[in-house]
């Protein structure tokens, strides 16, 4: 599906979660960046897991040339992934304080939320620096307003959560009607944002 986008100066890399039980499944050990309990706001955050995916993530890409633009996204808990590596990228460093080496441009979540949501105020605002990686930094979020898997209002959530902390450039594109897999659908949206953020045409992204 994303090489049949018209972006030909893209390069996909497209990782596979290792395998973990999810308590959300039973126990069931499935493909997944974080173990996840419930989706609660009162639930606990799996933060080993959050930060050992945002670096193998970020390490993936790190080796990319410096003239690339990199961006990050994903589906479901591959949102919540990007989501958070994009909280990781401004405060410029993981949760156990190793520095993040990625110079971010863009960041897409699509039918996902984000993990930490309650600690990220404080996060961001513990530097000016960090406030102003927040601010410049492109974030594209879609969610189906039916959505019975993550529901809609923690999509809503979220980007209330990365605005109060100073993400600024963000753009969210409900999807009324839709459910949890809404990819499809959502595809032309982010083919034209990536192309207009990134500034696609003739450029190596």
């Amino acid at each position: 599906m994303l090489e049949s986008l018209p972006l030909p100066n893209i390069k996909w890399i497209c990782p596979t979660a290792p395998k973990r039980p999810v308590a959300m499944l039973g126990g069931f050990a499935c493909t997944a960046w974080f173990a996840v309990g419930e989706l609660s706001e009162d639930g606990p955050d799996d933060w080993e897991s959050l930060d050992a995916s945002a670096a193998h993530i970020a390490n993936l890409l790190s080796t990319e040339p410096a003239d690339v633009k990199v961006g990050i996204g994903g589906f479901s808990m591959g949102a919540a992934m990007a989501l958070y590596s994009a909280t990781c990228y401004a405060a410029g460093r993981y949760g156990n304080g190793n520095p993040y080496p990625l110079n971010l441009r863009a960041v897409v979540g699509l039918s996902g939320w984000l993990p930490g949501a309650r600690s990220l105020r404080n996060k961001i605002e513990r530097s000016h620096e960090a406030l102003r990686r927040a601010a410049s930094l492109p974030i594209l979020q879609c969610h189906g307003s039916s959505d019975d898997v993550v529901p809609y209002n923690y999509g809503e959530k979220s980007v209330h959560c990365l605005t109060t902390a100073g993400f600024r450039y963000l753009s969210f594109k409900p999807f009324e009607g839709l459910g949890h897999y809404t990819i499809p659908k959502e595809m032309n949206d982010v083919s034209s944002w990536l192309s207009a953020r990134l500034g696609l045409d003739g450029y190596r992204s």
